[in-house]
């Protein structure tokens, strides 16, 4: 059953108390508002100094009676937020509450004034009563929730990850049994001599008393990733219960964990970090300070190939002009050569130029840092094509030592495309090899029971069709391999040839009109980002190990496009 509820900013959710509410199965439901009340938002919206007020849209109020059924989660930055809703509980039953969503303010049934949420604390003692009814002020965060894991560490870490022992604190009242203060104000959290688990309020606070911890090359090695969830806590309810996290039911949720473990979050106020590939070749993350660019340096860095676009060092609040000007002042040569995140067809085209400015930069006798935002896709796929392209590594065997020693995610497809883009550098016409692509050829008909063949100059010159598969209503599949190339086809259906209206046509020399497919692309130095034709027909690629003739042609084409930076002078400025 679900109830319509009426989102009130928190401002203005202290006068809705008493008024024009009622319960129903133990939560709240605002039924109207009156005029007064519509006044009173309006009013609320200017100070006394008819200066405007900032609202949180993205907050809302709801009052549940007791027990909630909510399962609260504590983050590594004192955050509280929505774990997990049990079912047929009141807190499932408003509708309204999702996993996530953080703890802000809570009040009592009294109608008191809220009370806000600093820190451990303040929740666990709205949970220890257990009767009435609660407001909750809670806000709807901007990016989905991430699941969440206590990683299985060593029982030190665990020990410090679960806040039982606190080093050093920015709050000098914290209690270290259960992070909570003795004093109200003020954000609980701690600082460990574990690097996994250090927030940065608090080492801002240590670096401020006692400077910089550690060497800088030690600070910035890339660890494995790790939960922010420091523990989780509830009220106590009778009985077992089945808790549920967002839509998933439990069995589904403990799925969804075990294929999130490969998932990487990136965390960007852990600060610039990298690991080393080979002696000249470092990748990470991307510079956020002048202090990053001094890190490198020290570290013998000369020279940074920066895949970030500007957009996002300012979405990031990253000053790209100081970072500039320190790098000339320590005479490193900064790069820049935006490629536009989680766009694989981008990364595709401009992975052969890329990999040239790292080859040009080696010969150059540089030590290299690849950089994009995350570290995590494409500074690490440019390091494992130029391992594949120059150094003659099979692909896997590239990306696994690339990816054993950072951890990261890269667009291994987009890897394989632009290869067979650069060997078609060197090729005049279809590739002369094995198949380089697999394609899926769909015709989406009018009628079931049709009998439909795939004829083109792939099938034996227009005189083998291929039988089409019928996958359900009208649509029917041939799927087949084929080399790189361009190819004309058309579809017989009842004995009829026709050609598809859902993919690319071209007219012949004799005015016939056949469907056309262009598998693979050639890799450009300047490539053009051109919108693809829409087509109903699916290719991808294919990962093999390479002929003899293939590697060849592949270290001539990479070389080629490198060796076309020459107009491009490798010095500081």
């Amino acid at each position: 059953m679900s109830f319509p509820l009426q989102l009130i900013s928190c401002r203005a959710a202290q006068d809705f108390h008493s008024r024009d509410s009622s319960f129903i199965n133990g939560v709240f439901i605002k039924t109207r508002m009156t005029r007064k009340k519509k006044n009173q938002l309006k009013v609320l919206a200017m100070s006394s100094d008819n200066s405007t007020l900032k609202m949180n849209l993205n907050e809302y109020m709801v009052t549940l009676q007791k027990p909630l059924g909510i399962r609260f989660g504590l983050s590594l930055d004192g955050r509280i937020f929505v774990h997990a809703l049990k079912r047929g509980s009141n807190a499932e039953k408003s509708r309204i509450i999702m996993v996530g969503d953080t703890l802000k303010k809570t009040s009592d049934s009294s109608g008191g004034s809220f009370t806000e949420i600093k820190n451990f604390g303040d929740a666990q003692e709205m949970l220890t009563e257990e009767t009435g009814s609660f407001s909750l002020v809670l806000e709807r965060p901007f990016s989905p929730f991430p699941i969440h894991e206590l990683h299985q560490l060593s029982d030190l870490d665990i020990l410090f990850n679960r806040g039982r022992m606190p080093v050093a604190t920015w709050n000098k009242a914290l209690l270290a049994s259960n992070l909570q203060t003795t004093e109200g104000g003020g954000n609980s959290g701690f600082v460990v001599f574990s690097s996994k688990f250090l927030a940065s309020p608090g080492l801002k606070f240590l670096n401020d008393q006692n400077g910089h911890v550690g060497s800088g090359l030690q600070k910035n090695i890339l660890s494995s990733p790790v939960s922010q969830l420091v523990c989780i806590f509830s009220e106590k309810e009778p009985g077992d219960g089945e808790w549920a996290h967002g839509s998933f039911p439990l069995e589904e949720y403990i799925k969804a964990l075990e294929r999130s473990k490969g998932e990487l979050y990136y965390n960007h106020f852990l600060g610039m970090r990298y690991s080393k590939i080979t002696e000249q070749i470092y990748v990470g993350s991307c510079i956020q300070t002048d202090a990053d660019v001094k890190t490198l340096s020290d570290a013998g860095i000369t020279a940074v190939l920066n895949f970030q676009s500007g957009v996002e060092a300012e979405n990031w609040e990253i000053n790209s002009k100081s970072i500039n000007e320190s790098c000339q002042r320590l005479n490193v040569l900064m790069i820049n050569y935006p490629i536009k995140d989680g766009d694989s067809f981008d990364l595709r085209k401009r992975l052969p130029f890329s990999v040239g400015l790292l080859l040009r930069l080696l010969k150059k006798n540089h030590r290299v840092f690849v950089t994009c935002t995350t570290g995590f896709d494409r500074s690490p796929a440019c390091v494992i094509a130029y391992l594949h392209w120059m150094t003659d590594t099979p692909l896997h065997a590239a990306h696994n030592f690339v990816t054993g020693l950072h951890t990261c995610k890269p667009d291994r497809p987009a890897i394989a495309w632009a290869t067979w883009d650069l060997i078609a550098v060197v090729e005049s016409g279809r590739h002369d090899g094995p198949a380089t692509h697999a394609l899926t050829f769909v015709w989406n008909g009018h009628n079931e029971g049709e009998d439909v063949c795939l004829v083109g100059d792939f099938t034996g010159n227009w005189k083998e069709p291929i039988k089409a598969t019928h996958k359900g209503g009208a649509r029917y599949e041939v799927e087949i391999r084929l080399p790189q190339g361009k190819y004309y086809y058309k579809y017989i259906i009842n004995g009829n040839w026709r050609h598809s209206t859902s993919s690319p046509t071209e007219r012949d020399e004799r005015g016939n009109i056949n469907n056309v497919i262009m598998i693979g692309d050639t890799a450009s130095v300047r490539p053009t980002i051109q919108p693809q034709q829409k087509d109903a027909n699916l290719i991808k690629v294919i990962e093999r190990p390479l002929t003899e003739n293939e590697s060849f042609m592949l270290a001539k084409a990479a070389r080629c496009i490198a060796f076309s930076v020459c107009p491009i002078r490798l010095v500081p400025k």
